[in-house]
């Protein structure tokens, strides 16, 4: 991480002690939202200056470009990550895109794994397809396989820290090794750890994306995305980039990002999502050690009970990552876990026989929620699609919340008692 008097801080403190960009006029220690699309200035010099980026402290000019609560939460960001530049946006899915169309061109691919969130898998194998982008699915647990599919023409590496729901864990140090020797970056959806779990730039990773709506937001209850850039690539290698001109001391991509692919876009972060999402960043790391803990103790027990078939959480000895989740994650892999029963309608009448488990999309609130990937997340794909990605028909996905381990146990054990 970067060096500065906020890094020498721990993470908490380096989340809440952050200053605001600019002293509030009331001297407010939150952050206000700033609700409204335009900012005044006292003369056409001042609102000349702001637009032509000639300012020392940049104002605010449009909220679809900049605004004081999202600035404040993407400098949260930033002293969380070490990230050299942040950009949040409005939802995870708008940080991927926008960072694929900040890179990617007619003629480059992308090289990934199969093994995605739905929506990422689309983007890459249809909508960008349609752009003349190529994807090359590999085996990301098998460098040779990795090295092999890149070209002078990769835009590229893409892979999930975790994959959702499968678990697997890709050795990103040693990928990192073959990328740098190919001259591509590393980009990782980081989504299921955050930063107190998670070294970004020490496993080698360039571009970091993340759906905020997770950890962060505290509670679900805003949608969000952020990009992270950690300036350790030379974007000078990238066909995309290579003619940008730097002209504010940012990387090419972040300059790209923020002064044209985002703004025509204008997948902006609403101020109240940034303000809720900035508080919500205060607690992330209590957060997160609970449910982690609830976690590993639900897989452990889910692991002893006949009904289950297979447990998946990469903490456990039973998983085959777990020597490099215990070197990513300092032993704590986060508070998603995978179980199995005989069958697609086992899982179905344990769901519904569930009274405090929530059956409900998302992943990382404060409530505990159930869901089963192959009729939901991807259900829409085609079963010969669904073989390609890894999904199987009895398999459910578990987010572990902040409620009482008992009481999750105790539900799970009453919904697997009416399946005997």
């Amino acid at each position: 991480m970067a060096q500065n008097d906020s890094q020498n801080k721990k993470f908490s403190t380096r989340i809440i002690s952050e200053k605001f960009n600019k002293q509030d006029v009331h001297g407010a220690i939150a952050m206000p939202i700033y609700r409204n699309a335009a900012f005044e200035f006292s003369d056409s010099e001042s609102i000349a200056a702001a637009f032509q980026y000639k300012e020392e402290v940049a104002s605010h000019t449009y909220t679809r470009i900049t605004n004081p609560s999202v600035e404040n939460f993407e400098r949260k960001i930033k002293a969380a990550s070490g990230a050299e530049n942040v950009m949040v946006v409005a939802s995870g899915m708008a940080a991927i895109s926008n960072t694929f169309l900040t890179i990617a061109y007619a003629g480059s691919n992308i090289v990934t794994s199969p093994h995605l969130f739905g929506n990422t898998f689309s983007l890459f194998k249809f909508t960008l397809a349609a752009f003349g982008v190529e994807v090359r699915f590999v085996n990301t647990d098998n460098i040779e396989e990795i090295a092999s599919a890149i070209d002078e023409n990769t835009c590229a590496f893409f892979c999930e820290l975790i994959t959702n729901p499968h678990l697997e864990i890709a050795n990103l140090p040693e990928i990192s090794k073959v990328l740098k020797v190919g001259n591509v970056p590393m980009i990782v959806d980081t989504t299921i750890i955050p930063w107190c779990g998670f070294d970004a730039r020490k496993a080698g990773v360039d571009i970091e994306v993340v759906s905020t709506t997770k950890y962060i937001s505290g509670g679900a209850t805003t949608i969000g995305g952020a990009i992270l850039d950690y300036g350790t690539f030379n974007w000078a290698e990238n066909k995309r980039l290579a003619t940008v001109a730097r002209q504010d001391g940012t990387s090419q991509f972040s300059f790209k990002l923020k002064r044209e692919i985002a703004r025509n876009i204008g997948a902006a972060m609403d101020p109240e999502a940034s303000y809720l999402q900035a508080l919500g960043m205060e607690s992330l790391q209590l957060r997160y050690e609970r449910m982690s803990a609830s976690a590993y103790e639900l897989a452990q027990f889910l692991a002893s009970r006949k009904e289950v078939v297979k447990v998946g959480y990469p903490k456990l000895e039973s998983s085959p990552y777990k020597k490099i989740s215990d070197t990513l994650f300092r032993g704590n892999p986060g508070a998603m876990l995978t179980f199995s029963l005989e069958s697609k309608k086992a899982c179905y009448k344990f769901m519904d026989r569930l009274q405090v488990i929530r059956r409900a999309t998302n992943l990382f609130d404060n409530k505990t929620l159930i869901i089963h990937p192959e009729s939901t997340i991807y259900g829409t794909f085609s079963p010969e699609l669904k073989v390609v990605m890894g999904i199987e028909d009895n398999l459910m996905r578990l987010s572990v919340g902040l409620e009482d381990i008992s009481d999750l146990q105790a539900d799970i054990i009453q919904a697997l008692n009416d399946l005997n």
